[in-house]
């Protein structure tokens, strides 16, 4: 059996512009897969951390622990920075 995990209770509005091409694509997809328009951004962004290179990036940065505990990648990086 897979459990179902809790939805983000921190969630925030935010301002961002975007395309009127891209609202619809969302809301069109919203419908077909039966969740909300902001469960599919927020589905679909988070498989940005399924970028191999933006993982590489991330390792590679100064204060890197920071940045992978605000993501809560902490399983997909591997951290061998000293500090």
């Amino acid at each position: 059996m897979k459990f179902i995990k809790p939805k983000n209770n921190k969630a925030e509005n935010v301002d961002w512009l975007i395309s009127e091409r891209v609202r619809n694509i969302v809301k069109i997809y919203a419908e077909y897969t039966g969740y909300t328009e902001s469960e599919v951004v927020d589905t679909l962004l988070l498989n940005i951390l399924g970028d191999k290179d933006f993982l590489k990036w991330i390792e590679n940065r100064r204060n890197n622990r920071r940045i992978v505990k605000q993501l809560e990648i902490e399983h997909l990086v591997e951290l061998n920075q000293i500090g």
